[in-house]
């Protein structure tokens, strides 16, 4: 038995570049892993895939399927596949992460399951190998398999590490509602943005350490498809900056809002600023 920590993430950036020949979206995203995670647990069994989950913790996790239709059950399936051998998992999941929430709390789950099951039977098999397995389970798998702070290009599995950065420490609010991807990028495709983050020069300066100019360049050009869902993002993200936060941007296709900021004591205080489901975390 092994367990693994299954780390959620925020888009710094999200920007669309259009739609693919295979109907994915080509995408460019600096993404982050932070601190906050789902705890998974790992057991050989004699064949097959079992998953046992406790969501009590989290909204919504009542709607999480615990049968095939689970990211962290397709993951063993695609890592047994990948293998040739019919390698017995029994999975069990503690969820932290909340639901449909744009912090890739399934993905994450999944990158755990596989990370977890090549130790779990010492098979050795190369990070590109377990990307390569977690490309067909979902698209922002691989980037949850490597973790940090990468650039997410493709359909979200091309990626490039960058350099590390400051350890900000972020405090998570997720207003009421969810928003399916799918139906995220279909609105987004009828009305596409007209501004689009200047990715390049965003890596450039946090490489620098400019964080102040790259937090002004931070953009998700998903979030006016959200609001058009979910208003309360635009005052969550309102809230934070006035109660401090060094930026506020929505991650993935939402309606989570992240803040950054530096100490402790400004994470307290951007958090209860708030009056909805909030977590405070750090970058990982």
């Amino acid at each position: 038995m092994l367990k693994e920590f299954a780390r959620a993430k925020i888009n710094l950036t999200l920007d669309i570049l259009g739609v693919r020949a295979d109907g994915y979206h080509e995408v460019s995203m600096i993404m982050q892993t932070i601190a906050l995670a789902d705890a998974v647990t790992l057991e050989k069994i004699s064949g097959g895939v079992t998953l046992a989950m406790d969501a009590t913790g989290i909204a919504g996790g009542e709607t999480i399927p615990t049968d095939e239709r689970n990211l962290a059950w397709r993951a063993a399936v695609e890592f047994q596949k990948f293998c040739g051998k019919d390698l017995g998992v029994a999975i069990a999941l503690t969820k932290k992460i909340p639901a449909a929430a744009g912090l890739a709390g399934g993905s994450a789950d999944a990158a755990a399951v596989i990370r977890g099951m090549n130790r779990l039977y010492d098979l050795h098999l190369t990070e590109d190998e377990l990307c390569t397995i977690g490309a067909c389970v979902g698209s922002d798998v691989p980037f949850c398999i490597i973790g940090g702070t990468c650039l997410s290009e493709g359909r979200g599995e091309v990626l490039t590490r960058l350099a590390p950065v400051k350890k900000f420490g972020v405090v998570l609010a997720k207003p009421d509602g969810e928003i399916s991807t799918a139906w995220a990028y279909k609105t987004y495709d009828a009305q596409p943005a007209t501004v689009h983050p200047p990715t390049q020069e965003i890596i450039a300066q946090m490489a620098s350490g400019d964080y102040d100019a790259a937090f002004k360049n931070f953009s998700n050009v998903l979030e006016s498809v959200a609001l058009k869902k979910i208003p309360a993002v635009a005052d969550c993200k309102r809230k934070f900056l006035s109660a401090g936060a060094r930026v506020a941007l929505m991650s993935g296709s939402g309606p989570t809002v992240f803040a950054l900021t530096d100490d402790d004591a400004a994470a307290k205080r951007i958090a209860a600023a708030v009056d909805t489901q909030v977590f405070i975390t750090k970058f990982h």
